[in-house]
């Protein structure tokens, strides 16, 4: 895809959420159409999570038949009955298969959930890009949009998929072997539970000096990916102003910093799972111990204990998971607040509820006592701007860079609104305008070409979908450019790469012409379509924009003077305001801002002639 704008760094998100408990309660809102599938993943995640714990208790009856069969063995008795544990052992078996199949019911009710959430996020995404104002974009890095798209959405479905059914699990899990273990000894699982203060110290004591190393981590990661964007992207300017050292240097520190922050993140988190196997092992050992003396008291019997030390070993887990999930919803709440944040965006302007409608509007544009400066500057842009463009005239803006010439077609599309006076097209407002009647009746022509990742008919045909095959190939001979398709090797459906370099840049600009040939609008817009290439081209270009300048009302913003010679109308603009407009040869008569623009470029092409 041909692409332009500006280059942004990939911006990760932060791991805490700047207002947790209310992006959670917006995520909960947010989820609620999703509430019945919600409910029966709770019930199945319960369901699996109590069949399982019944497991043990079970198997410890089935260890105590073997015991007690054995001793009756060597006493001389009837030995083990095996009828007994074989029903004690299929009822263990019936329930662990019950509990996977609760398990495997939750987690394919639950990736819905969460893929349909991504789904629903990203419809919305898209949705509210397109009735995002233009301010948006231009004060945003495009890394810090597309960051919020892809990375955040994926790491909010993640975090779903895995920390909801978790939690759900890890919380009934405590209970449930709690009650357990009291069923078989207070006393044993009052020195099982005296492991937990130390469990939680050990936990907390880990988790809040890695936290700051995985934050580093994460903000080191988007400046590696960021600088690995810009290094690719602009690989040729790099080595043609021999920065490769340079590059390669501060990537290097960069990367370094991110080394040492991932290092010391993972350091610390694998930590984690020693200690805790550590502190468990000392459970065990008590627990082992107290067990056999209690045993032999015959307070409990000889499978009470191994079902016990299995009750342990599931009662540290769950605790280990929650931490992990709280680590998961930090993470979630991180990137729904990211994501939130857009969609909760200010979007365009209200359209009217009755707009105008446009039919039989013709190309008759009227700028009065327009005023417009950039919501994100003091600066006025535009401070009184008054011109008539009548249904068919060419009228040339110019001026120097700064002057406001490229702000007025952003005023006509309405990619901003005026902040004073009004545009009109046929005495209509253009505010009365719905945004799509509105832009239907333009076409623009830009000095940076954008063409898609598609075939070269899609790429002409883009501002009439509808558009036969033959209507394509007619505007493309009207731009000068159905032979140099013909010569390439699929012809109209030649797919235009994802830079754009299989064709060059005077036939990427022949191409948007041909669009905007092809959507015949009532009025085109050219904004310093030749001012990027050769002379040798620009003639070229030339005839294929006064061909679809035939006609119809026309804006062309120029650079070269040389293209507007033959313009109705030239308005010359300095700092905001219309200092002259007229003809080329009026304007040269006068002697004034145009004509020093005029030979200045007329003299510096003589000097390099």
């Amino acid at each position: 895809m041909a692409r332009r704008g500006r280059m942004g760094r990939g911006v990760a998100p932060t791991e805490k959420a700047k207002d947790f408990k209310g992006t959670m309660k917006k995520l909960i809102r947010y989820m609620a159409s999703f509430k019945i599938q919600i409910f029966f993943v709770a019930v199945f995640a319960i369901c699996g999570t109590i069949f399982n714990i019944a497991g043990p208790k079970i198997l410890g009856k089935a260890t105590t038949e073997i015991f007690n069969g054995l001793v009756s063995k060597v006493s001389g008795g009837s030995g083990m009955d095996f009828g007994k544990i074989g029903t004690i052992l299929a009822t263990a078996l019936s329930l662990y298969l019950i509990s996977a199949a609760c398990s495997l019911i939750q987690g394919f009710l639950m990736t819905g959930v969460s893929q349909k959430t991504t789904y629903k996020l990203r419809k919305e995404i898209s949705q509210k890009i397109n009735r995002m104002p233009m301010n948006y974009f231009d004060t945003k890095p495009v890394g810090e949009v597309l960051s919020r798209v892809t990375n955040d959405v994926d790491t909010l479905g993640q975090s779903l998929n895995q920390s909801a059914t978790q939690l759900i699990t890890s919380v009934t899990t405590i209970i449930g072997v709690l009650v357990m273990m009291l069923s078989i000894s207070p006393l044993m699982t009052l020195v099982a539970l005296l492991i937990l203060p130390l469990s939680m110290l050990l936990l907390s004591f880990v988790m809040k000096h890695s936290q700051k190393y995985f934050v580093g981590q994460q903000e080191y990661l988007g400046n590696v990916n960021g600088q690995v964007e810009e290094i690719y992207s602009g690989h040729n300017i790099i080595k043609a102003f021999n920065k490769e050292e340079a590059v390669i240097r501060e990537f290097n520190e960069t990367n370094g910093k991110l080394y040492d922050s991932a290092w010391k993140s993972q350091f610390f988190s694998g930590m984690m799972m020693p200690v805790m196997q550590f502190i468990g092992n000392l459970g065990y050992v008590g627990v082992a111990v107290l067990g056999g003396f209690l045993t032999i008291k015959n307070v409990i019997e000889v499978g009470d204990i191994q079902s016990f030390i299995q009750y342990v070993r599931n009662f540290t887990q769950p605790i280990q998971q929650i931490a992990q999930v709280t680590n998961l919803l930090q993470s979630s709440a991180a990137a729904s607040e990211r994501v939130f944040e857009f969609l909760e965006e200010p979007e365009e302007e209200l359209q009217p509820e009755n707009p105008d409608s446009i039919e039989g509007l013709e190309g008759n544009v009227q700028f009065e006592h327009v005023k417009f400066g950039y919501e994100d500057s003091d600066k006025t842009i535009i401070h009184d701007f008054s011109a008539i463009a009548k249904p068919g005239q060419k009228v040339s803006i110019v001026g120097p860079t700064g002057a406001g010439k490229t702000t007025l077609t952003n005023l006509l599309l309405r990619f901003y609104d005026v902040k004073g006076g009004s545009i009109k097209i046929n005495g209509i407002d253009i505010r009365e305008l719905s945004y799509k009647d509105l832009r239907s009746l333009f076409s623009l022509v830009l000095q940076d070409t954008w063409l898609f990742e598609d075939t070269i008919e899609k790429n002409i045909s883009y501002g009439k979908s509808d558009a036969q095959k033959y209507e394509v190939i007619e505007a493309a001979k009207s731009a000068n450019v159905h032979h140099t398709i013909r010569t390439l090797s699929h012809g109209y459906d030649t797919i235009v790469n994802e830079e754009g370099t299989n064709v060059s840049q005077g036939e990427k600009q022949l191409l948007t012409i041909a669009r905007a040939i092809l959507k015949d609008p009532q009025v085109l817009i050219l904004d310093e379509a030749t001012s990027s290439v050769d002379t040798r081209l620009e003639r070229r270009l030339q005839s294929a924009m006064d061909k679809v300048m035939k006609d119809r009302t026309s804006f062309v913003i120029a650079h070269r003077l040389s293209t507007i010679v033959n313009a109705d109308k030239i308005l010359v603009m300095e700092h905001g305001n219309i200092v002259e407009q007229g003809t080329h040869q009026e304007l040269l008569e006068l002697n004034g801002v145009y004509a020093r623009l005029y030979n200045a470029q007329f003299l510096s092409k003589s000097s390099n002639m």
